[in-house]
């Protein structure tokens, strides 16, 4: 007995010692893996079907208090959209009185992360959506939470995203408190971003979020980038230390969102809104009559008025005329002075009432 477990023993180190420096018992030891799976298979069984009937049998009351739960979640979410949907709206007509074509929801496309760079020090990743999909350079993506990076390089059927913690990006950003302006750039730590060249004094604290300001012609402006988590003020430095953490799962999002924003200028989009509105008024007709109702009553306003300046002199007129009744008191035949070429100019003039009343006080 002893000596049969001796040669076992002594077996035994032989193998490991030929499994660990060659690779001779390497086909044996992948045939053996099946045949051990087919055992393991077995003896897990009836845990797992233990496991199987205890989620289909599972408590009516647990089951019930989900569905509430769920229940309350759903009307909340339905609040918030309405609310939101209400926003849209206003902003919607805001622009519109202001005469932008901004938009305010951009088209977006769902892609699927399928590879990672394995270079330790670089932050890509590898996305299933190409130049084929309508994808070009420098086009941003998010994920559920925030943004997470642009396109920096594109193949047919695959498009390759750098992250924004990658030491190489930059993006610029806003607090959402007060709009204070900054750039943060990436530490190459995923889980982590700086913002540069703060003053010591501005006004930032811990916990305000961080959003892209749309400066950069690159990202869309709105979108949340990260959460302030430090702000290190040192009196012998000028400008302050503040780290932040990204909004996005950038190590756990499966599913991201390609954004496609409109890259026109705002001198274009405000001319196209422009042309637009006029071809709608036209074709709607109704510009011809915003401008035939709106001036008419300017001119009709002016000649009413013009006439009542010179009615004013009417009085001064008839003034002159009394001291030529009076010189004609003494003279009894005043049809002859009547005839004379200086009084015809005096009947010429506008008001010709006055010769008329001078006759009746004579009379």
């Amino acid at each position: 007995m002893g000596v049969r477990l001796l040669v076992l023993v002594v077996l035994s180190v032989a193998l490991m010692v030929v499994d660990a420096r060659f690779t001779l018992l390497k086909p044996v030891r992948s045939q053996m893996s099946l045949v051990l799976m087919q055992s393991y298979w077995i003896t897990d069984l009836p845990q797992r079907l233990w496991q199987g009937v205890a989620s289909q049998f599972g408590s009516r009351t647990e089951l019930v208090a989900e569905n509430e739960k769920l229940k309350t979640e759903n009307l909340l979410l339905q609040g918030r959209m309405q609310k939101l949907a209400a926003l849209t709206e206003q902003n919607v007509r805001l622009r519109e009185l202001l005469n932008s074509s901004a938009l305010v929801n951009e088209k977006v496309e769902v892609a699927e992360l399928i590879g990672m760079d394995p270079n330790p020090f670089t932050h890509r990743i590898i996305i299933n959506k190409g130049e084929r999909d309508g994808v070009v350079l420098g086009q941003p993506v998010l994920d559920a939470r925030g943004l997470m990076g642009q396109v920096v390089e594109l193949m047919p059927y695959t498009s390759r995203v750098l992250l924004l913690t990658d030491t190489t990006h930059s993006i610029p950003v806003q607090v959402n408190r007060n709009g204070l302006r900054a750039i943060a750039s990436g530490t190459g730590n995923p889980e982590r971003l700086e913002l540069r060249h703060v003053a010591d004094t501005a006004d930032i604290k811990e916990g305000d979020l961080l959003v892209s300001s749309g400066l950069g012609q690159r990202f869309p402006a709105g979108y949340p980038v990260a959460t302030v988590k430090e702000v290190i003020h040192d009196s012998g430095q000028p400008f302050a230390i503040v780290r932040a953490v990204p909004t996005a799962a950038l190590n756990r999002s499966r599913y991201l969102l390609l954004v496609f924003s409109d890259n026109r200028t705002p001198e274009e989009r405000a001319n196209e809104a422009a042309q637009a509105q006029e071809a709608e008024d036209k074709q709607n007709g109704t510009t011809p009559i915003i401008p035939a109702t709106v001036p008419k009553p300017a001119p009709a306003a002016a000649p009413a008025a013009v006439p009542a300046a010179p009615a004013a002199p009417a009085a001064p007129v008839a003034t002159p005329a009394k001291p030529v009744a009076h010189s004609a008191r003494p003279v009894k035949p005043a049809t002859p002075a009547a005839a004379k070429p200086p009084v015809a100019p005096a009947a010429t003039k506008p008001p010709a009432a006055a010769p008329a009343t001078t006759r009746q006080r004579e009379e």
